[in-house]
């Protein structure tokens, strides 16, 4: 029977996932044209309009001008979300081979992986804890900073039940709190486009 060269294959998916998003974004993002300042959004009755010193763009359906603070802001919730779909798809990947049976993961695979999955999830968890909250978000951003913690918490404890002697309870009820979380981070990502604008 032939060996496998490389006893820990799965550890490259991540790695290759992230890149693809980042790969495609960038291509995606090139491939726009630029917008002229007098460009009217689709369904949108008003154009680019001038406040000021700064400028905003008019939302569709009546809403009010994003400023450029407020779009970073919006920006980066939208690229902490996606990264932790990701993770969430990574933990919920290994946590799955695990309780196979027979089991498709080797042990030390297993912790590696979520070890990687609880780091980079508290470092999201310091980035938008880190975030410039713009006027008007401070209610969401508090809904926001609770999931993601609350995220970073679950695969902290879904680690911790994989390394106990415990029968698998604790670590699945980690795994499904950590899905809850990233998916009510999710839905307030999409609460703070609404309530900005953007």
């Amino acid at each position: 029977m032939a060996t496998n060269p490389d006893p820990k294959p799965g550890r490259w998916i991540l790695p290759l996932v992230i890149l693809g998003m980042v790969g495609f974004t960038y291509f995606f993002v090139s491939a726009l044209p630029e917008a002229s300042p007098n460009t009217t959004l689709a369904g949108a009755t008003n154009t680019t309009t001038t406040l000021g010193e700064g400028t905003g763009t008019t939302q569709p359906g009546g809403g009010g001008p994003v400023d450029d603070a407020t779009q970073v802001y919006l920006d980066e919730l939208d690229s902490v979300n996606a990264q932790l779909q990701v993770l969430e798809t990574e933990l919920v990947t290994v946590n799955d081979a695990w309780d196979a049976d027979p089991k498709e993961i080797e042990f030390d695979d297993i912790e590696s992986r979520m070890e990687a999955v609880a780091a980079d999830t508290q470092a999201l968890a310091d980035l938008v804890a880190a975030l410039t909250v713009p006027p008007g978000l401070e209610s969401n951003h508090t809904s926001l900073t609770a999931a993601i913690d609350l995220a970073a918490t679950a695969a902290s404890e879904a680690l911790e039940g994989l390394r106990s002697s415990d029968t698998g309870e604790f670590r699945r009820a980690a795994v499904a709190a950590y899905v809850s979380a990233t998916s009510d981070f999710d839905t307030e990502a999409q609460n703070a486009h609404s309530s900005g604008g953007g």
